[in-house]
């Protein structure tokens, strides 16, 4: 059978896939993680900040809103891995990527402009039901999402190629869903209007990049194996043979938990700690753009080191810039005077140079564990003689959206055992003590699930 355009999911012969992959098919695929990542990392960041100072949702019950969504994930990624799976020989994952992205977007307009009621715990209430719904439209892109970069190229530095566009558009979502989304809401008055416009331009921004991959990718040919028999029961069981897929699963939700508490308390860092929410926007264009510079940088380093070693690195030069958040305080001098940034103190100069450090190794450890995932669904492919891409990235969409749901619900015990005080219509001033919990989800606890994270990634081994 030769290699012949299709919608994705359609199956090609091998030998189509062991050469180069076209620069214009990774940028297609490619483009939708900006979307996508705008959908992960915005709710992540300003849900828990819109919820307690808009909506006067306690701190601990902000965290429980967003865990119960994620939870259901758990089982229902792995569903939609299995379902895609089963369907694409016959209608490819276009159906799924189509219906993600435009229930995505949708989904993310409603969790800022459709939540608001007379009772914070009614507020608590419509917000968890709708972030359950937008959760689940993202499943359907999401999961077939990462299930392609397996069936792109039987070549594992050709995935890490794949791996490396993806987080171009990645690092490009971040500046947006992070970079431009509380600094919009409070440059248009922190109140009902500024919540409403930054749902309305990110929403629409998110469903329309991930509609271009969905329709962009409909005519590329896929690796595809025959689908396991069997229940998903069953299919998962064939999963707990392959090690080195469990080593990576475990130490990428250890890690992630810690880096989501952390994400939980962005707008409060810059909002009570820096007392500086004018820098994100320069503090995330700085972190995306060296974390696009650096790619090729960790592309070589990947084939000359290795991708474990390259892991490695990354990850603990994120531990050690990450570990220097819990110095930082409010400027009290001018260091230097930038244009278009004004008068900068120390604090907000070292304030851009983590940000710069940040974005060469953070792009490289979570780029570098993806393209593992893929080597980890081609060691399957080779050992068993089949691979079902989607209940592999269904699982692993899984354990990472459970661990971005630990995570708000680990930062909001912790802010609520440290005196923080929720509020309706804007931010409050807190207390010392407060600001401090703050500050140790930002810094020292994501360093410890971090080094906890590589003790499990030392037991990672696959054969070449």
């Amino acid at each position: 059978m030769t290699a012949h355009s299709m919608s994705v999911g359609a199956q090609a012969d091998t030998s189509a896939h062991d050469g180069r992959i076209a620069t214009s098919v990774l940028a297609r695929y490619g483009i939708g993680q900006l979307g996508a990542q705008v959908f992960r990392d915005t709710p992540a960041v300003l849900l828990p900040l819109f919820m307690t100072t808009m909506l006067g949702v306690e701190a601990w019950l902000a965290g429980l809103v967003v865990l119960v969504p994620k939870l259901w994930l758990i089982v229902c990624d792995p569903l939609v891995g299995a379902w895609s799976d089963r369907a694409r020989g016959r209608f490819g994952r276009t159906p799924f990527l189509v219906a993600g992205a435009v229930l995505t977007g949708l989904g993310f307009l409603a969790l800022f402009t459709l939540t608001k009621s007379g009772s914070p715990l009614l507020s608590a209430a419509i917000t968890c039901a709708l972030f359950f719904l937008a959760s689940t439209a993202f499943s359907m892109f999401s999961v077939p999402y990462l299930a392609i970069a397996a069936a792109l190229s039987h070549d594992a530095h050709e995935r890490t190629r794949i791996m490396v566009f993806r987080m171009v558009f990645s690092t490009l979502g971040v500046l947006v869903g992070v970079g431009v989304a509380q600094p919009l809401v409070y440059g248009l008055g922190g109140g009902d209007f500024g919540w409403t416009v930054m749902a309305v331009v990110l929403g629409l921004a998110s469903m329309a990049t991930m509609l271009v991959t969905a329709l962009g990718l409909m005519r590329v040919p896929m690796i595809v194996d025959q689908t396991a028999p069997g229940t998903l029961r069953s299919q998962l069981g064939a999963i707990a043979g392959n090690r080195p897929y469990l080593v990576l699963l475990t130490t990428c939700l250890v890690q992630n938990v810690g880096q989501a508490a952390g994400y939980t308390v962005i707008g409060f860092i810059y909002l009570y700690a820096l007392q500086a929410v004018w820098i994100v926007p320069a503090f995330i264009l700085i972190m995306s753009i060296c974390g696009i510079v650096a790619q090729p940088m960790w592309l070589r380093l990947s084939r000359t080191w290795g991708k474990e070693r390259a892991y490695v690195v990354a990850s603990l030069g994120w531990a050690a810039v990450t570990a220097t958040w819990y110095f930082i305080h409010p400027a009290d001098d001018v260091l230097v005077t930038l244009p278009g940034l004004g008068a900068l103190g120390t604090q907000h100069v070292l304030v851009l140079v983590r940000g710069g450090i940040i974005g060469v190794v953070n792009s490289a450890f979570v780029m570098l564990s993806l393209s593992m995932l893929t080597d980890t669904i081609d060691y399957q492919r080779r050992h068993k003689g089949v691979a079902n891409e989607g209940v592999f990235a269904g699982l692993f969409s899984a354990f990472e959206k459970l661990s971005f749901a630990l995570g708000p619900v680990l930062a909001g015990l912790v802010m609520s055992a440290f005196g923080f005080v929720s509020s309706t219509g804007g931010a409050v001033a807190q207390t010392p003590q407060a600001i401090h919990g703050i500050v140790l989800l930002y810094s020292l606890i994501p360093v410890g699930t971090q080094l906890v994270s590589l003790l499990i990634f030392s037991r990672y081994r696959l054969d070449r």
